[in-house]
């Protein structure tokens, strides 16, 4: 009994997830010597913030940059 799993940052729509679904078992059908009804296809959804590659999550990737601000001088001492 063919179990397949995986795992997907969330984001898709219903329909994309069960397409994807349908394509695996369909893979596993053509591929293997079993039964239609054996075939089992888990998708897991991680949210993006639970999904890190680099020390950066797929959420942090996927932010707008927004830049550092610099100081402005507020001393004499800073303005020279």
């Amino acid at each position: 009994m063919p179990q397949v799993t995986v795992t997907l940052a969330e984001g898709r729509t219903p329909e994309q997830i069960r397409t994807l679904q349908h394509e695996v078992h369909e893979a596993v059908l053509r591929s293997l010597d079993t039964r239609p009804e054996y075939i089992r296809i888990v998708v897991h959804e991680v949210p993006t913030t639970h999904w890190s590659t680099g020390d950066t999550t797929i959420a942090e990737m996927h932010a707008p940059h927004t830049p550092t601000p610099t100081p402005t001088p507020t001393t004499e001492e800073e303005l020279s």
